[in-house]
């Protein structure tokens, strides 16, 4: 018989592999069939959390038991095989808590079928925190056996630094926000191949009552990618109706280092970092509150983007980017 003791439950998801059959959510398909990053990496969370579950501690009990909000804070993802809606996805969690690590961490393998053969589609490194809420109540002393993996705040934060005052809150009026003329947004991309976006952090994209969750950061990332490319006149609908391109991610990560919480304006910042042959761009996303007159980073993370053109419905291929998307990632004015 298995023991349920917590010491045990612990040992387990230290110790032992899972495996969950899992099918990518509909909404993750956007072009054709094809599932977009974000819900490849929500198929990464999804396979963590059974994980815990499997072990006997699933993030429901917890938080409600032991007051602890289950946080991803690094999601780091490489992409091999595209994957299509109705795909039947393999995830293998494997733990990876080294002695000494203050968070949980795991390495997940997200295979699939294809020709009669399992290919590796996704691999993730995922590091997990536990945060103790104190947003009902005072915040208990942590479980000895949870202890060491808990705390209120990621560790890695950079110091606070000073910010000039921000533009009067348009983000309510406006929708998405404002993408110029603010200057803390002037302050952060200021000599820099980047774009900045104010943001008012909406309650769907939070959990525990309070703070921004990591799928959360995965839409602002996708978002921000959406505004840049439009800001740059190659925007994904244009591209698509010119020459049926999209865009592939091969790579994303992103990691939280302080939070930011519900209603607060976000400042996303997208900075062009790299292009490489031709072929695939990896550019930055930093992420910022203004408090107390300090800009304080919440998060940082990257992506790597390359196009490919669509044949039919069911397949695409890469293509080299040309003079008008490289004069755009290079923020040159495009043409043709």
């Amino acid at each position: 018989m298995t023991s349920n003791t917590l010491p045990d439950r612990v040992k387990r998801l230290l110790a032992e592999d899972t495996t969950v059959a899992l099918r990518p959510r509909y909404e993750g398909s956007n072009i054709c069939t094809w599932i977009g990053f974000k819900h490849v990496n929500y198929l990464v969370e999804e396979a963590v959390l059974d994980h815990f579950r499997t072990a006997g501690l699933p993030a429901r009990a917890l938080f409600e038991e032991f007051g602890l909000g289950l946080d991803f804070v690094e999601l780091d993802t490489r992409i091999g095989h595209a994957l299509h809606m109705d795909d039947l996805v393999d995830a293998q969690v494997v733990p990876a808590t080294a002695d000494g690590d203050t968070t949980l961490g795991f390495r997940v393998v997200l295979t699939v079928e294809r020709d009669g053969e399992r290919v590796r589609a996704a691999t993730a490194k995922v590091r997990v925190l536990l945060v103790p809420d104190d947003y009902l109540d005072a915040a208990a002393e942590p479980h000895a056996d949870l202890a060491r993996y808990t705390a209120r705040t990621p560790a890695g934060a950079g110091a606070a630094r000073p910010a000039p005052a921000p533009r009067e809150n348009t983000s309510l009026s406006a929708g998405r926000g404002t993408s110029s003329g603010d200057p803390v947004l002037d302050q952060l991309t200021a000599g820099e191949n980047a774009f900045g976006w104010k943001w008012r952090i909406p309650y769907p994209y939070c959990h525990f009552t309070e703070r921004i969750q990591m799928s959360g950061y995965l839409r602002q990332m996708e978002e921000v990618v959406d505004l840049f490319l439009a800001d740059r006149d190659i925007s994904i609908k244009q591209l698509l109706d010119d020459r049926r391109w999209i865009p592939v991610v091969p790579r994303s990560s992103v990691r939280i280092l302080e939070h930011a919480l519900m209603e607060e304006d976000l400042y996303t910042v997208y900075t062009v970092e790299e292009v490489f042959k031709e072929h695939t761009y990896t550019s930055r996303m930093d992420c910022y509150v203004v408090r107390d007159g300090q800009l304080v980073q919440t998060a940082t993370g990257h992506i790597t983007h390359g196009y490919a053109v669509i044949e039919n419905r069911r397949d695409w291929s890469l293509v080299s980017f040309d003079e008008r998307v490289l004069d755009a990632f290079n923020s040159a004015p495009a043409t043709g």
